[in-house]
Formats: structure tokens, C-alpha cells, sequence
């Protein structure tokens, strides 16, 4: 369990168009229940706040909520999705979990380093990128992958790591999904069943 940061002093507060989402987000839930909106609200916070999420921000989503600051405190440091310090412009995770690991993640991982010029757990000097080691991203299938933001970059290689991180760098929106050519997870030779409508397996 991480523990929060609080190196973003000041006070935080939603923006109106964010405060009127959370109106029709609490009305999901049963009267009283309104806690269960916790985990969306820190997502919409961390979005609002560059990424991450402070202690302030924790508070006031603890006021507006009418929970314990300690509870929303909890959740927060348990998901591993919400940052507890700033990040850089692009937060990229590379799983290293062992599907990603048999097809190259170590690679993944070397060249990531090489163009961000941080390892895990740091961010670049220019400021552009986080690197963050993840477990599973649950594109198995695709490994070895990575996340950058919220899009899954799959069927990595070195090369296409290299590109697409510089590219992001330099100001380009990089193509997420497979890197290969394929489609979805669908077999890396091709379909070898259901090709035409109507078939048999």
C-alpha cells in the first residue's frame, strides 16, 4: 500500500462541469450510499489534477462525499491505477508480468529507457514521461504491451517502442492497439476458423 503525497499545497475543488457530473455519478447510487462513488470521483479528480491525486484532492472528495478523509485515503493508496505523485505528461506502464515477460518485455522495458531516459518509478527530465512497471494489463494475448495513458500499445518491439515514444515526444499522437498489422487479438497467422459468415468451426 502506497502512502499519499502531499507535495501540491493548496486547495482543490472540481470544475463546474466536473460538479455536475458527479451529480448525476451520486445518483447512481441508493440514498445514503453515495461513498460508492468514490473510486469514479478520484478518477475524475486525478484527470483534473495532472494526473495524480494529492492529499487536498482526497479531502475534498471526502467533503463532497461526506466520508472520513481516511476512507477515501484507503482507497486511494489500494488501486494502483490512482497516483499518489505528479506524473509526467505521458504515463507509461510496461507490464513485466510473465506472458509480456516470454515475448521481450525486457526489451520493451530497454527501450523505453532509452528514449524517456528514466527506468521505473521515474520521471523523465524533460518532464514528458513516467515509467511505471505494471503486472498485468490483460492483453495477454498481444504481449508483449504497454499502457500510455488510457490506450494499450500491443505487439511491441523495440523499434515500434522507439517510434512511438518519440513520436509522442515530438508532439505526434501515436496509433495505439496491435503493432503487427492484426486485428484485435485474432490469431497472429490469421483466422484459421469462422472465416466466412454463416461457417462452422
Amino acid at each position: 500500500m502506497s502512502t499519499p503525497v502531499d507535495n501540491k499545497p493548496g486547495p482543490f475543488s472540481f470544475s463546474a462541469e466536473n460538479v455536475e457530473r458527479i451529480k448525476e455519478i451520486v445518483a447512481k447510487y441508493p440514498a445514503g450510499k453515495q461513498a460508492s462513488a468514490c473510486m469514479p470521483l478520484l478518477d475524475m479528480a486525478q484527470r483534473q489534477n495532472d494526473g495524480w491525486i494529492s492529499v487536498p484532492v482526497m479531502d475534498h472528495i471526502a467533503e463532497v462525499l461526506g466520508m472520513i478523509p481516511m476512507q477515501v485515503y484507503e482507497v486511494a493508496t489500494f488501486y494502483t491505477m490512482y497516483n499518489l505523485k505528479p506524473v509526467g505528461k505521458h504515463h507509461v506502464q510496461v507490464c513485466t508480468n510473465l506472458p509480456c515477460w516470454l515475448r521481450g518485455s525486457n526489451e520493451i522495458a530497454a527501450a523505453c529507457k532509452r528514449v524517456t531516459g528514466a527506468g521505473f518509478g521515474a520521471t523523465s527530465e524533460d518532464g514528458m514521461f513516467t515509467m511505471t512497471e505494471t503486472e498485468c494489463l490483460g492483453a495477454c494475448v498481444n504481449a508483449p504491451m504497454m499502457q500510455i495513458g488510457d490506450d494499450f500499445f500491443e505487439d511491441l518491439t523495440a523499434e515500434n517502442v522507439e517510434t512511438i515514444l518519440t513520436t509522442l515526444r515530438n508532439g505526434g499522437t501515436a496509433t495505439p492497439g496491435p503493432q503487427n498489422g492484426r486485428h484485435g487479438s485474432e490469431p497472429a497467422g490469421g483466422l484459421t476458423s469462422l472465416k466466412g459468415e454463416g461457417e462452422d468451426a
